[in-house]
């Protein structure tokens, strides 16, 4: 983890600036933290000092079941905040969250701001709007694994995990998350490479055609407008 000081920090905060989130200067004490690929941005069980808004990149929320099982669960991506449950909540079980690409984010140091957040009606507002639209994707994420073939929902897994044109998922972590056999995940990927979506090399695949794994993730989000 880097922390920018100087003229780089101050870049970030001009370039993305959020103070029109809140109705007090958050600034003064706020960090601007680059998290590289596979670092953990909160680990799990371990309570966040940080109330972090991430501006670049995205991250993976994974959970560990009581039998030993870790699970991904969810996604983040830019204008996401990450430990706002715990913010809220004195007695919450944090889950681990994992930097998938480069991620620069805002991190609100709670020993400072806390009180004010949770007084401050302006931030709270914003906050409501986003567990909103939290709470709709992960009810979308159900309805897609009964509703779209593995195509679609695959094509849009790739795209929300890779690492620029590189992907490299392991696929048991792809089956869970999904709800596929290994062997259906095995064949569409097969599918993929063999229609130049994908290139195989070694244990990772190159996307060779974003435009196509678009067209198929965007049925997801077509075909849930159109239902809705």
């Amino acid at each position: 983890m880097e922390t920018y000081k100087g003229k780089k920090r101050q870049h970030y905060l001009e370039k993305h600036s959020i103070s029109h989130l809140f109705s007090f200067p958050i600034e003064e004490f706020m960090e601007v933290r680059e998290y590289k690929r596979d670092e953990w941005i909160i680990r799990e069980g371990m309570r966040p000092e940080y109330l972090y808004y991430v501006i670049e990149g995205k991250a993976k929320i994974y959970v560990t079941y009581q039998n030993g099982k870790v699970s991904l669960i969810n996604f983040i991506n830019a204008h996401d905040y990450i430990g706002e449950m715990e913010l809220l909540h004195e007695v919450y079980y944090t889950k681990g969250i994992q930097a998938s690409a480069k991620t620069v984010c805002f991190a609100i140091p709670l020993h400072h701001y806390r009180k004010k957040l949770l007084e401050d009606t302006t931030f709270l507002r914003e906050l409501t709007k986003f567990l909103s639209v939290k709470a709709t994707k992960m009810a979308e994420k159900y309805s897609q694994g009964l509703s779209f073939p593995l195509e679609n929902r695959l094509a849009d897994f790739i795209l929300q995990t890779a690492d620029g044109d590189v992907y490299k998922e392991k696929h048991v972590t792809v089956c869970d998350f999904l709800g596929v056999s290994y062997r259906h995940l095995l064949h569409v990927l097969v599918q993929f490479c063999d229609k130049g979506y994908l290139h195989k090399e070694g244990r990772h695949y190159h996307i060779r055609q974003p435009d196509e794994l678009h067209r198929l993730a965007d049925v997801l989000k077509n075909g849930l407008e159109t239902g809705g």
